[in-house]
């Protein structure tokens, strides 16, 4: 049975910034191509929404509720709540997720 994954607004924006940023910063083309690569793996957690890892930025302070997978670079975040998938956080992995991860999941 599939799960219902749904994009918070804030991811949603997260993937237009990061589409727009490739377009205008390498190639369109490239845009496109991440735009698909993150979509697909947001799509396979309708099926296999536990195969994500814990952050390990969470982890270090004790909350294992959210889990992640990876576009390299990209990291989506996610949290599972019934048969529905929250996705909350797609960005890229060098930022300083820790802080990033507080402000937005925390309310840090």
């Amino acid at each position: 049975m599939d799960y219902e994954v749904v994009l918070a607004a804030d991811a949603a924006a997260d993937l237009e910034e990061i589409v727009e940023w490739i377009a205008v910063h390498d190639a369109p083309a490239r845009a496109n191509h991440v735009l698909d690569r993150i979509g697909a793996a947001i799509a396979g957690l309708a099926r296999f929404p536990l195969r994500g890892a814990h952050p390990r930025e969470l982890l270090a302070v004790g909350i294992r509720e959210y889990r992640e997978i990876f576009f390299k670079p990209y990291r989506i975040i996610y949290r599972v709540a019934g048969k529905r998938v929250h996705v909350y956080l797609i960005a890229d992995g060098r930022r300083d997720m820790q802080a990033l991860l507080e402000r937005r999941l925390l309310g840090g």
